[in-house]
């Protein structure tokens, strides 16, 4: 019978954790080459050696408040194949500062041959670190504003459900001898697992872990997830009163040329100033409003499509679903089947 020495895995543990991807993450990595074999009654054998980590070996305070127990001391990892940064639950400035005693030990571990993987917030750890910089790496959309604002020397690819990034110089500061990935948000993390579990076990293992697991491996971006109300965060009024007038309007015909009539500037300006606050023109705004609202519509129910696409200011239908597939990587039916309520 083969044998497998385990890979070493180590999930950093922190108070203001995000309790659920710390325990999701030790039961996805520990049941690897266990419930599949259970199943078919077959010789379990264990892929992963995973242990939590937290400063001093002491006990962790999730987010939720669930107290959660390390099994080692961080400062007594020497080395590990896969160091995994689990979501901030907590106020991430709070978090970051708090924990700033970690950020030394990842930097130290980013100098081993470990792999080192974030999810969500957690990304923002690897940021603190200097382990991003100059690399691309992605995180909830929720916060991408903040993200870009605190690191701008990090190449933030927001719609990305997962990055994978190498080192591009020897003359960073930090040397990267293995990768770093990110995975955006929530249950991201299980399409982030897969990746990693396929790149140590091969795509067969991490078949069976999709299976027992029941996760869905086919996700394309973020971009179905995003709200396009998180656009509005800026100073210039006259843009937000624009805005506003869209979103309460956007099953209406809108040209540029009127939304600038109706603010008494030129098409131009408003096309500059626009881009200036909201990082879209005027017409990719009215777009991503009627998308918006198309997902919520097909959320909420079932729905034609020929009536969705009037309900949200397209009379040709055609020319509405190459939009939405554009928007989301899913047509208006894969959309439905994927997240309608009806569908639960």
């Amino acid at each position: 019978m083969p044998y497998f020495k385990p890979f070493k895995v180590i999930i950093l543990g922190f108070d203001g954790v995000l309790g659920s991807v710390l325990a999701g993450a030790l039961d996805l990595f520990s049941f690897t080459g266990v419930s599949w074999q259970r199943f078919l009654g077959e010789a379990v054998e264990p892929r992963f050696n995973v242990q939590i980590a937290s400063l001093g070996g002491v006990d962790i305070r999730c987010s939720n408040r669930l107290i959660m127990q390390a099994h080692c001391d961080i400062q007594d990892v020497d080395e590990c194949d896969l160091l995994l940064i689990p979501t901030i639950g907590d106020s991430i400035d709070k978090v970051l500062k708090q924990n700033s005693q970690l950020i030394p030990h990842l930097q130290r571990l980013a100098n081993t041959k470990a792999d080192i993987a974030s999810n969500c917030s957690g990304a923002f750890f690897l940021a603190k670190a200097g382990l991003l910089d100059n690399k691309t790496a992605t995180t909830h959309w929720g916060y991408a504003s903040k993200f870009k604002a605190d690191f701008p020397l990090v190449d933030l690819q927001e719609n990305q459900f997962v990055t994978q990034s190498k080192s591009q110089s020897k003359s960073d500061s930090i040397t990267q001898s293995g990768n770093i990935f990110c995975a955006a948000g929530g249950s991201a993390f299980y399409d982030l697992g897969l990746l990693l579990i396929e790149r140590y076990c091969g795509r067969e293992i991490s078949t069976q872990v999709a299976k027992t697991q029941i996760i869905d491996s086919k996700r394309g971006n973020q971009n179905s997830y995003t709200n396009v109300t998180l656009h509005k965060p800026h100073a210039d009024q006259l843009i937000k009163q624009v805005q506003e007038f869209i979103e309460e309007n956007f099953n209406q015909p809108i040209q540029v040329s009127s939304l600038a009539a109706m603010v008494n500037i030129t098409p131009r300006t408003l096309n500059r100033r626009f881009q200036s606050a909201v990082a879209m023109r005027p017409i990719e705004y009215i777009q991503a409003v009627r998308i918006e609202q198309a997902k919520r519509l097909l959320e909420l129910g079932d729905v034609t499509i020929k009536s969705l696409a009037e309900q949200v200011g397209y009379d040709d239908i055609s020319s509405f679903t190459r939009l939405f597939k554009r928007a989301t990587e899913l047509t208006p039916k894969e959309y439905q089947g994927k997240f309608s309520r009806l569908a639960i």
